[in-house]
């Protein structure tokens, strides 16, 4: 008996090896795919400067809070509800993303009068009246501060479940679940670095249109997700907003046509690009 347990227990260990070796390179690629970018934004320009680190934990801390907060409002809500109700589940999971969104914004704002007053403190303890760090420089450091949180929550439990042991889309349902997933993901921390720049931009030049532009966008980009499983109908749109927000991004941020020519072409910044560059 003892043989034949031996045998059985050979035999599956055996039978898990090709799935774990079809299961871990859909992990790495979804891993890679959601958080590569990000992770080479934070080695390139962040890992560097200790200001910039304890900014960016910062936000991804304001962004948790607010998803504490929305959570425990939608658990109340939801718990004080017949959950026999489709129609009301279906309305308080609508209230729960734009309840979310709200908040996060709401946060978003707390953060930039947060940081506003740490540039002034900067300022007076400087020797030369200069803060180290410029707002922009915080709104983008900020922003992917929300961003990689809020990527982090979206997808840790699917990278768990990536893993194995299961085949996806074995009872009918879309294979690309993880794809999507990861590609959204990864949309999502970009648009909250392009959102941050846009906010805090707004915010200290008094164009209040550009911060309700912010709310806005966010508001339609999670709202598509309702879309799903159609993933195109959530992926195609989000990535045109996620192109639109890196546009304006970068001309709020003094961005301009020849310094992208300067940068693609690999000149020095004191020199012309060539003509029609």
């Amino acid at each position: 008996m003892s043989g034949r347990r031996a045998g059985t227990g050979q035999a599956g260990e055996a039978a898990l090896r090709p799935a774990a070796a079809m299961t871990l390179p859909v992990f790495f690629g979804c891993a890679f795919i959601a958080f590569g970018p990000a992770l080479s934004l934070f080695l390139v320009t962040i890992v560097g400067e200790p200001l910039r680190i304890i900014i960016l934990i910062a936000g991804a801390f304001f962004w948790l809070v607010s998803l504490l907060l929305s959570s425990l409002v939608w658990f109340i809500a939801a718990k004080a509800s017949d959950p026999a109700d489709e129609a009301l589940q279906t309305g308080l999971l609508i209230f729960g993303v734009v309840f979310s969104v709200l908040l996060q914004e709401a946060f978003r704002f707390l953060y930039y009068k947060l940081l506003r007053k740490a540039i002034e403190g900067l300022v007076a303890l400087s020797e030369d009246g200069c803060s180290p760090i410029s707002i922009q420089q915080m709104a983008y450091v900020a922003g992917l501060g929300f961003g990689l949180m809020s990527g982090a929550f979206s997808m840790i439990n699917l990278l768990a479940d990536a893993i194995g042991p299961g085949t996806v889309g074995i009872h009918g349902d879309s294979q690309l679940y993880f794809l999507t997933s990861a590609f959204m993901t990864l949309v999502l921390i970009l648009l909250h670095t392009f959102w941050g720049i846009v906010f805090f931009h707004g915010c200290e030049s008094r164009c209040w249109w550009e911060v309700g532009a912010v709310v806005l966008t966010h508001l339609i980009v999670s709202v598509l997700t309702f879309w799903n499983p159609v993933y195109l109908g959530s992926l195609l749109p989000a990535y045109l907003l996620m192109a639109a927000a890196a546009v304006w991004a970068y001309v709020l941020s003094g961005g301009s046509k020849q310094n992208l020519s300067r940068f693609l072409l690999c000149l020095r910044s004191g020199t012309t690009p060539p003509p029609g560059s």
